[in-house]
């Protein structure tokens, strides 16, 4: 069980980083505990994609981008590929702003600067991938031990109605018929499950040793499965955590929180504890450097697997970080904070773009007989892992033509 666990954790970096904040702070101040019960499904259906991945890499011994590139023609390969290389620097994008943002509420560093500063940590995952695959996961697990204990304390602090919390793990059909609630419910469901953490998981899963016969191969799914549901857990414990407080603390008031800075404001006044606002700044940044490292990896997999290039890892993290922080000084320089926000909602709208085009393959790879043997799903899994990927897909069509809507409105073109 020692043994395999570790690359559950980092899939489940993804789940929690900067780009949910915003869309779990709104969710929780404008109608409480109501969108629980949406964290709660997202992650029942991320664990079940999860679990495809590692069942795909270990049966097959090939990650979802050396399966997509031994499938597929060299130019679907080659689209796929440009796909998943927008969705890292997407992901890329929101790690820099949340880093960004939570830089600046802990030592008053002025975004711009704060942007610059996050391209340093390139040197760190250098020296950690020098040290070895089991440091990086060390960090990741304190990193994300770090922001399940700032949350901890911060429901503590917020004191929720424990009979209220659990209703609101109860699905209602309020969410669905109250457009507001459904927005904001979609962008939860569409920020779930990350593009680039189908690829990662299926190919870190085979960092393991385990026997290549048949009982080897059932024993070290149900290994990885365990490790990356239980790390999913850690996820759903964090993302509902943000939610709670929110919900605890700003609904039914009069505070409007509109952008992760408003939340770090208004936590220590409205609470009545000075150190919730440094907690909530000390687990956006935990949060923000945590995806950087995964995405990393990530990016290095996705270019590997489809178009056998191999990087160095500090060159391939310069290149993503420098598409990402172009973008992210630009628009601070010129906006300030008023724009992080939607910059975050941006880089959620690209990576539901790509969401399709990874899970489709994902769900197909899996079900096949010929590739995957007596592993193949069977028929219960499949019925399961196509409602899921339909409801995905759909919502996140959804979510896009919303969100665009949502824009023109904005800009005056009602």
């Amino acid at each position: 069980m020692l043994a395999f666990s570790g690359p559950g954790y980092l899939v489940a970096v993804g789940y929690m980083d900067p780009g949910n904040w915003a869309t779990d702070l709104a969710g929780g101040s404008q109608f409480g505990y109501t969108l629980l019960s949406v964290i709660l499904i997202s992650n029942l259906m991320a664990i079940l994609l999860q679990s495809l991945c590692a069942k795909l890499g270990i049966v097959t011994g090939r990650d979802l981008a050396q399966a997509c590139r031994d499938h597929y023609s060299k130019p679907v390969s080659i689209v796929l590929w440009l796909l998943c290389e927008a969705a890292i620097c997407a992901c890329d994008l929101a790690e820099v702003v949340g880093s960004a943002i939570a830089l600046n509420l802990l030592f008053g560093i002025p975004l711009v600067w704060g942007v610059c500063i996050t391209a340093l940590d390139v040197l760190v995952v250098m020296f950690l991938q020098n040290k070895g695959f089991r440091y990086i996961e060390a960090l990741v697990v304190t990193l994300i031990l770090t922001i399940g204990s700032c949350f901890l304390a911060e429901i503590i602090f917020s004191k929720p109605s424990v009979v209220a919390v659990l209703g609101g793990f109860a699905p209602k059909f309020e969410i669905v018929s109250n457009p507001k609630m459904l927005f904001i419910a979609m962008g939860i469901l569409g920020a779930t499950v990350m593009p680039h953490n189908l690829y990662l998981h299926s190919s870190i899963v085979q960092t393991r040793k385990y026997e290549q016969t048949s009982a080897g191969k059932k024993e070290a799914i149900k290994f990885a499965t365990i490790d990356s549901t239980v790390a999913l857990m850690f996820a759903l414990f964090i993302n509902a955590a943000i939610l709670i407080v929110s919900a605890a603390t700003f609904h039914g008031t009069t505070h409007d929180v509109a952008e992760i800075q408003d939340a770090h404001k208004l936590l220590s006044p409205v609470l009545g504890v000075g150190i919730a606002s440094t907690l909530f700044a000390v687990a956006l940044l935990a949060s923000g450097q945590n995806s950087t490292l995964t995405g990393t990896l990530a990016g290095q997999i996705v270019m590997e697997g489809f178009l056998k290039i191999r990087l160095r890892p500090w060159l391939r993290r310069l290149i993503t970080r420098l598409i990402a922080i172009v973008p992210a000084v630009i628009v601070t320089a010129i906006y300030g904070e008023s724009k992080t926000t939607d910059m975050l909602v941006l880089s959620q709208v690209i990576l539901s773009l790509q969401l399709p085009f990874a899970v489709v393959p994902l769900v197909l790879f899996t079900s096949d007989r010929r590739k995957m043997g007596e592993f193949a799903s069977p028929l219960w899994v499949k019925v399961l892992a196509w409602v899921t990927a339909t409801i995905i897909i759909v919502l996140n069509v959804k979510l896009l033509a919303d969100t665009f809507g949502l824009t023109a409105w904005l800009t005056g073109g009602k």
